[in-house]
């Protein structure tokens, strides 16, 4: 991966702990929730093979096709789903930005041919500028609102992120409330945030 093998390392454990933590929400709570969990646990892994160093292992030519193929239908589900409730946007924006991603690091995208956030190592920056830099601002959006409902109410960056202790922690089992679904619990929030910060950095490497 651009930006060296620790860091791909690194983004690899991440996003395969938060996979994996979200496959184990897939065996408890409503239908809804095991279907976020479910969405939220294929983004996980997902991202835990794109983020592999490619110093390890050099995907083969259709890997990058099959990520297209799966993460467009991804989307589409998500775009169905999102009817029922706006979390699903999120799960369509990040769906996307997989497909996106797979389609600039293919082989010949931009004159790279990349793995992970590894096509700018080999021929420059890849994808679209603009593009790039608006899922960029998003995730960093993201991250920083995601922060905010897991920082304590009264520490300046909650205020700034839009944290409150009514959005945060209801009562003594620790659910969360106050826009998360899927989930509810405060491990729920930091591993939407595990992968929403993986995402940014995935990102920063076209």
């Amino acid at each position: 991966m651009h930006g060296g093998t620790l860091a791909g390392w690194l983004l690899m454990a991440l996003c395969a702990v938060s996979g994996a933590y979200c496959l184990l929400r897939t065996r408890t709570g409503t239908p809804q929730e095991r279907r976020t969990a479910r969405g939220e646990a294929l983004m996980g892994f997902g991202m835990t093979a794109m983020a592999v160093p490619a110093a390890v292992l050099t995907p083969p030519e259709g890997a990058w096709a099959v990520y297209g193929v799966v993460f467009g239908a991804a989307a589409l589900r998500a775009l169905w789903s999102a009817r029922h409730g706006s979390h699903h946007l999120h799960h369509l924006v990040g769906s996307l930005a997989m497909v996106y991603m797979a389609v600039t690091m293919a082989p010949g995208a931009a004159g790279a041919g990349g793995h992970a956030g590894h096509g700018a190592a080999a021929g420059g920056a890849g994808g679209v500028p603009l593009l790039t830099g608006v899922l960029l601002v998003y995730y960093a959006l993201y991250v920083l609102r995601s922060a905010g409902h897991l920082i304590p109410a009264g520490t300046g960056v909650a205020s700034f992120a839009g944290g409150s202790a009514e959005g945060v922690v209801h009562g003594g089992g620790g659910g969360v409330v106050g826009g998360t679904t899927g989930g509810g619990t405060e491990l729920t929030m930091a591993c939407r945030l595990t992968m929403g910060i993986a995402m940014f950095a995935m990102l920063l490497t076209l």
